[in-house]
């Protein structure tokens, strides 16, 4: 498994405003979109192109395109809808899907509620979007969701991770093609599971519910 933790001042910028209990929803809206699409250049590096032959009006060249089958981009729900926008304007021929997974409050642990997804991902590139990587259990089952189905390589991107959920992906996804995309790791979960300092609840706050 490879991380990769952005290192850029815009990132930086952006997430000192997310993390302001003061910011309102429309902004928080705003931001996590443009921090989205500051980190899905770091998480497409890899994605797979193809030679593509086109004339300018100067002269013929070679190029490149995105190569077939197209990435699915795959937010978890609810949180992740709130990323969607910022990746697909960066990568709009890629494909959607959907898991809708709710973690336990007293266990911590992950259930998925809902999916929309095609039944086979076999040679297809994945992209998970999940604002916060806390406890690593959601998207842990969701890289082991897209995987069962076939997916050959999973990028995950995340605003923000607590280091404990880090280390729990890094250990359940060993030796295996996955690539964790990070604006920031913070230091450490509470008792409750929430990364501190953090932004609090990035669902809440995208949709106005806090």
């Amino acid at each position: 498994m490879r991380v990769h933790v952005a290192d850029h001042p815009l990132v930086t910028h952006k997430l000192t405003v997310l993390r302001d209990e003061n910011t309102p929803s429309p902004v928080f809206r705003s931001l996590v979109e443009e921090l989205m699409t500051l980190l899905a250049y770091e998480g497409t590096r890899e994605v797979r192109v193809e030679p593509l032959d086109i004339v300018t009006p100067v002269a013929p060249t070679t190029g490149v395109r995105i190569a077939d089958p197209k990435p699915l981009i795959v937010p978890i729900l609810r949180a992740g809808l709130g990323m969607l926008e910022g990746m697909v304007k960066l990568l709009p021929s890629a494909e959607v899907g959907f898991l809708g997974m709710a973690r336990n409050e007293e266990t911590l642990e992950p259930t998925t509620y809902a999916e929309r997804l095609p039944d086979d991902l076999s040679g297809r590139q994945c992209f998970v979007l999940d604002p916060m990587l806390a406890t690593g259990g959601s998207l842990i089952a969701a890289i082991d969701f897209l995987l069962a189905r076939g997916a050959t390589d999973v990028t995950a991107i995340c605003i923000l991770a607590a280091p404990e959920g880090l280390q729990a992906v890094e250990q359940a996804m060993a030796g295996r093609d996955v690539t964790v995309v990070l604006g920031a790791v913070d230091e450490r979960l509470n008792e409750h599971g929430y990364i501190v300092p953090g932004l609090g609840d990035a669902g809440d706050r995208l949709y106005g519910t806090v």
